[in-house]
């Protein structure tokens, strides 16, 4: 049974910062690609982040702002979100996938473990 709970989420103005953090625990996934995804009310889930083994991907959106990152002796993820903007506000999800490789997958349906999700809102 794999778990995935994610956090860090929050309240903040636009040009604050915020560091979500995923924790991944149960099978031995913790060194699977993991993405950062996130959805807005009355929008489709897109991607924001992913990172495999030697390979990380960012969406254009959040180039330049957000970094992600994973402690693998930790199993866990983070995403370092700096210069927050209004329209970055969404529930973010942590997700991971099922097997290894060394590729960034920014499809959700690719992913087959996911947390609960966590709030961010960014006011102007």
């Amino acid at each position: 049974q794999v778990q995935v709970v994610d956090s860090g989420g929050g309240l903040v103005q636009a040009g604050g910062s915020l560091r979500l953090s995923c924790v991944i625990s149960g099978r031995s996934v913790g060194n699977n690609p993991m993405g950062w995804f996130r959805q807005a009310p009355g929008k489709e889930r897109e991607f924001v982040a992913g990172i495999a083994w030697s390979a990380i991907d960012y969406a254009d959106s959040v180039k330049g702002r957000f970094t992600i990152s994973r402690d693998n002796a930790k199993n866990t993820m983070y995403l370092q979100m700096n210069s927050l903007k209004p329209e970055d506000t969404a529930v973010y999800y942590c997700a991971a996938r099922q097997s290894w490789n060394n590729v960034v997958m920014r499809r959700a349906g690719q992913y087959a473990y996911w947390g609960q999700g966590t709030q961010v809102t960014v006011s102007s």
